[in-house]
């Protein structure tokens, strides 16, 4: 049965990919108002098509490894054997993978994303592991394709992270089938590291904590601000960055009258890139602030709690003594701490979209 939904879903997936190509080719198709969409979903559909193809590869493999099994040579047999326990591991994952595109998606994991990082309790060891998180994420969203750039940075005197915020968006050498926020939304909340700190001259384990923020980064579309409900100010930048920041007012901090929300950028030498920066964050400030509002109205009227990735939520413990990451909300642990702040983290989201693809089938059957 699981087999012949994945050869009738790659049926209709081929079939769009045709169709898309076929406009593709069309001499004045760039001029197409949806080309962009077009685009990511022509680039999206052949991901899926590659991996339905390998599927089917490997399911031939298994019928041939099936026939060397029975062969009369011992030998020839029990490497066959091996060889099919580890394609059967292979194929059941990729199984996997494609079950979950019958699933409902969330319509906004394609979404580009603004993350903010900021050191919690602990002091000095806090923004050391501020840092540390911030180089995870920059490195987890390169190794898969995205484009990371620094909006604003406040650095502590050990050379930490007081604040990290960064715009995480699409590239075009993108890897998987989903955007920055359906790869980083489940990294919102409050992180635990458990270790002996560099400032520990007695070798005491402390317990600190970094907030981390997702902000789906909203276009103009999404969010309208008028200009009279802004004050803009200039300043001269701090930090590092060279004499150039020290010179001239590159520096910019928006204020949104209504609502009080002020965001700033320094990181670019040009006064206008600051400002842009600066105007894409606000936007997703904006865009946050609305969607919590919803979210609550909607908890208040189902009675029940709806997860909103607010700060105060504990999300996962990072235990050094015992190189152990714990995942707080699925009751998942994973090891080769050192491996996953140099960019694994792939490990992680994995069970973490497994267990809300989960959770959307089970509202998908009983809603039907």
């Amino acid at each position: 049965m699981e087999k012949e939904k994945i050869k009738n879903l790659n049926d209709v997936w081929f079939k769009r990919f045709k169709e898309i190509e076929t406009l593709m080719s069309q001499p004045l198709f760039h001029q197409n108002p949806s080309y962009a969409s077009l685009s990511k979903e022509h680039r999206n559909l052949s991901q899926n098509i590659e991996k339905a193809t390998q599927w089917e590869k490997g399911l031939n493999e298994m019928c041939h490894l099936e026939e060397m099994i029975q062969s009369s040579d011992k030998e020839l047999s029990e490497l066959a054997k091996i060889e099919k326990e580890n394609l059967e591991k292979k194929i059941n994952l990729i199984e996997q993978e494609l079950l979950q595109c019958l699933i409902p998606k969330d319509p906004l994991d394609d979404k580009n994303i603004i993350l903010e990082i900021r050191a919690g309790t602990g002091g000095d060891e806090s923004s050391l592991f501020a840092q540390e998180l911030a180089r995870m994420y920059a490195r987890f969203a390169e190794i898969n394709g995205f484009i990371c750039e620094t909006i604003s940075l406040s650095l502590s005197d050990r050379g930490g992270f007081k604040e990290a915020i960064f715009s995480i968006e699409e590239g075009a050498n993108k890897k998987i089938n989903c955007g920055a926020w359906g790869l980083l939304k489940y990294e919102r909340g409050v992180h635990r590291v458990q270790r002996v700190p560099v400032t520990e001259s007695s070798g005491r384990i402390h317990t600190s904590t970094v907030t981390v923020a997702v902000l789906i980064e909203a276009e103009e579309v999404d969010v309208a601000i008028s200009p009279q409900d802004l004050r803009i100010d200039t300043y001269r930048a701090s930090g590092h960055g060279g004499q150039h920041l020290q010179k001239t007012d590159s520096a910019v901090r928006i204020t949104h009258l209504p609502t009080s929300i002020v965001v700033q950028c320094q990181d670019e030498r040009s006064q206008q890139r600051n400002r842009e920066k600066a105007m894409k964050f606000l936007r997703a400030k904006l865009y946050q602030a609305a969607k919590e509002a919803k979210e609550k109205e909607l908890r208040e009227n189902r009675k029940k709690q709806v997860g909103t990735g607010e700060r105060s939520e504990k999300i996962r413990t990072y235990n050094f003594p015992q190189d152990r990451i714990t995942d707080h909300r699925i009751g998942e642990s994973i090891h080769h701490i050192q491996e996953v702040l140099d960019g694994n983290l792939g490990p992680m989201v994995k069970l973490l979209q497994l267990a809300e693809n989960d959770k959307r089938e089970r509202e998908s059957l009983d809603h039907s």
